[in-house]
């Protein structure tokens, strides 16, 4: 008789927790499935969601939609992924392919979107089984560890500019330099785009010319929509805080045609004027993240060009401790689980 196959799950065993490490079997994956055996898992903001019951949830549930590893079986009528295959998994985990977005070929707008570590068991874990759909190739230039984050917040940012309607060298600020921030201004300086930074606090303009930023402006001192507009305004703001004043406050820094993109949910609404925005054909919208395959281009991207997420790594045990150093918000800036073994 074959041994049972058993891994380590981080899992939220209720509503607002806790996140308890236990021994399971491991499961074989279905029709058109993939289990992956985990080598990193980033810890993310969004794994609150699964914590504190955000979603509907069916507990216990393991968190995590940051996923790197590889290849461990797959389950019938899968051709197109092989044992051993390095892959990631982010917070795309699969569409239905019957609603309207999907069926418009949008399938991160998916009404019943799956999603690691929410609609099924994610990468707090030794192996994960999500459908073949949500697997993203791997450069093998990439560790697991330096991967992870750049399965959401990297694609975050990546997609939501290459999206935005902006076109080098056109004035791209990015507003906040926290977790997703600090990987959007590297994207912008690499993809050509005049670059902005804005963050709170002079002491950050050196960190933001490292990263590749073009202009510095702190929030804290200076009149945001002022100083874009002495740049001729912004063609796009891509928003990763959460602060509903700031992203307001930054909407007369907007040219022509420019968009102020919404990476960040604040629990408070905006204040839009609408006389600027209609008058100049200005925009406040929305930006969803990716798919599988826009998560392959961010990793390609990212390994081309060098740009890299600042983290911090803890071992699968301490699984509780990485999720209160991220919630705490002062990791820097990415928290990541490597597996080991």
């Amino acid at each position: 008789m074959a041994k049972t196959k058993t891994g380590r799950y981080a899992q939220v065993v209720k509503k607002g927790g806790p996140l308890e490490l236990v021994t399971r079997e491991v499961p074989e994956p279905g029709p058109g499935q993939v289990r992956v055996r985990v080598q990193a898992c980033g810890v993310c903001h969004s794994d609150a969601v699964t914590m504190y019951g955000v979603f509907p949830i069916d507990y216990p549930r393991v968190p995590g939609h940051e996923v790197v590893g590889t290849v461990d079986a797959v389950g019938e009528g899968v051709t197109q992924w092989k044992a051993g295959q390095r892959v990631g998994i982010g917070w795309y985990g699969g569409h239905c392919g019957k609603c309207e977005p999907c069926r418009r070929g949008d399938h991160i707008c998916c009404v019943i979107l799956q999603i690691p570590g929410i609609s099924y068991d994610g990468g707090y874990a030794d192996y994960v089984v999500a459908p073949a759909m949500a697997l993203a190739a791997m450069p093998d230039s990439l560790s697991g560890v330096e991967a992870g984050p750049l399965l959401c917040a990297g694609l975050t940012t990546f997609n939501a500019i290459r999206n935005s309607g902006a076109r080098p060298p056109d004035v791209v600020a990015v507003l906040g330099m926290g977790g997703l921030g600090h990987l959007g201004v590297q994207y912008a300086a690499k993809m050509g785009y005049t670059t902005v930074a804005i963050a709170r606090g002079a002491d950050k303009a050196k960190f933001a010319h490292e990263l590749g930023a073009h202009y510095y402006i702190d929030n804290a001192a200076q009149d945001v929509a002022a100083e874009l507009q002495k740049l001729g305004g912004a063609r796009s703001i891509i928003a990763t805080v959460t602060d509903a004043d700031a992203m307001s406050s930054s909407i007369g820094g907007l040219g022509h045609q420019g968009n102020l993109v919404i990476l960040g949910i604040p629990s408070e609404p905006l204040k839009v004027p609408a006389v600027p925005l209609v008058m100049q054909k200005r925009a406040v919208v929305g930006w969803p993240s990716g798919t599988s395959i826009d998560s392959e281009d961010t990793l390609k991207f990212s390994a081309i060009t060098g740009v890299k997420a600042l983290i911090e790594k803890y071992p699968l045990d301490k699984a509780p401790e990485a999720f209160e150093r991220m919630m705490s918000g002062k990791a820097r800036f990415r928290v990541v689980l490597e597996m080991g073994g």
